[in-house]
Parts: C-alpha cells; structure tokens; sequence
C-alpha cells in the first residue's frame, strides 16, 4: 500500500511534536502502603518530524506502549521513550501520563477509613538527556487571613489545589508530595467526615489561615529542605467563595 506519510509534505518545515493525545491505558505505579497500585492513565506520546516527511505513523505510539502492558511504572518509561526515538527515527520523544491515585485516610477524630482520591502525572522525554518530572494535585482547603482579620465573625473559606512537580536524584513518593502540599494548607480534605471531624477540620482551618502566597512558600520551603529533589515547581490555585476570580500563586526552583 501507498505509504502518504513518507511523501514530501506542501510546506518542508520540521514539527517540533507529532502524536496521541488522551490514550486512556492501564498503568501499575508505586503505592507506599501497598507495593503497587493499578489505574488508568490518559497517556500523551510525541516525537519530532522531520522536514521532509508529511507525517508520522501513529499507530506505531500504540505499539510500542503495548510491549510494555504488563508493567508501566517508572522504570518502564526510559525504555519507552528510547523505543519510541528508534521507531520514529526521532532526535526527541515526550511522554506524559496523567492518572488518579488512591489513598486510604482516617478522619482526625473518628478515624472513619474511607478512599481519598488524588491526580497524579509523569512527564518524561528523552534527548540526549532523560528527564522525569513526577506531580501531584492535591486538593486542600484555605482560609483567608484578610477576611478573619477584619470580620466579627468568621471568615471566608473555599477548597483549592496544590499542584506540586519535582525532579529528584533519589526515589520520592507520592504520598510525601501529598503531606507537603497539605500540611502547606489551612487543612487537608477528607473523602468522609463525622461530625466530631467536621469540627475539628473547620477549627483547624480557621486556626490556621492561609493566602495563596503562603500556600506556595510553605511547600516550597519543604521541597527546598529535601536534599532528594533538584527541581520543582509548586503551585496554588484557590476557588475564591466571595470573589468572581480565582486567587493563584507559584514558585519554581532549580536547586
């Protein structure tokens, strides 16, 4: 059969990323308490095109990814990528994978277990270099220092996320991403409370009111004391309750 992608293109212009987006795939990832957890992944896959080809082959990202189906953890994805570099004949390949991620919680005071449910995500690409950044979002809640300063009663308080992105010279866990960011919060979130939890989570809150601006310091101050991490970026994006707006703030560091 006719190969059209090898013909010459209209325009003899390289592309800097050609692929699959949104492939949904299972994926095995490290679980601290557990081992391993088993999910589902949106998986995007890119490689660069030359110019002289009109374009590129995307059933090929599907088969490479499925000679690693039995097991796609983090050991997995150089081999991937450099696979991926091969087939297409490529100088650079990027891979990303964005998943949820379960973890089991007790409630502060009835220590009620139930599933909390974060988003997860790899990226990867492979040069001359490999680089893996491995994230999180967390979803917290905050409470804002201006509007308890100011009010007679109360204070205004809304859910938002943390979303935390690390290089690391030595192994980290999500879970420890998880504990920065929520510990950087006014309070964490729970999948289910009683109400002796619900009381003490809105008293911690408002105990411990928190900007956007604070949120990122204090988690980055805590990736900056971890010697394992080389790079992150942390992020803040609050759901204002009384603001047509979201509050956002970030902070990234090369170490």
């Amino acid at each position: 059969m006719v190969d059209v992608q090898q013909e010459r293109p209209l325009y003899e212009m390289p592309v800097n990323m050609v692929g699959i987006r949104g492939l949904k795939y299972p994926i095995r990832v490290l679980d601290r308490a557990n081992e391993f957890q088993e999910t589902v992944a949106e998986i995007s896959m890119f490689v660069d095109l030359p110019k002289h080809f009109r374009g590129t082959h995307m059933s090929r990202f599907v088969e490479v990814l499925n000679k690693y189906r039995s097991e796609i953890a983090y050991k997995e994805l150089r081999p991937i990528l450099t696979e991926m570099k091969q087939t297409f004949d490529a100088r650079c390949a990027h891979l990303s994978m964005k998943f949820p991620y379960f973890i089991m919680k007790e409630a502060p005071v009835s220590k009620s277990p139930s599933f909390m449910q974060y988003s997860a995500f790899f990226e990867a690409r492979l040069r001359d270099d490999f680089v893996f950044e491995l994230g999180v979002i967390v979803p917290v809640s905050t409470v804002c220092p201006c509007s308890k300063e100011i009010s007679e009663r109360g204070a205004h308080n809304q859910r938002a996320e943390i979303t935390i992105k690390v290089r690391f010279k030595k192994f980290i866990w999500l879970e420890e991403l998880i504990e920065y960011a929520e510990s950087s919060a006014s309070a964490p979130l729970y999948s289910m409370l009683k109400r002796p939890d619900e009381k003490y989570i809105t008293e911690t809150a408002y105990d411990n009111p928190r900007f956007v601006e604070d949120v990122v310091r204090a988690a980055a101050q805590k990736l900056i004391d971890d010697d394992r991490i080389t790079y992150f970026k942390v992020e803040a994006e609050s759901a204002e309750s009384i603001h047509n707006h979201n509050a956002y703030a970030m902070i990234e560091r090369t170490k």
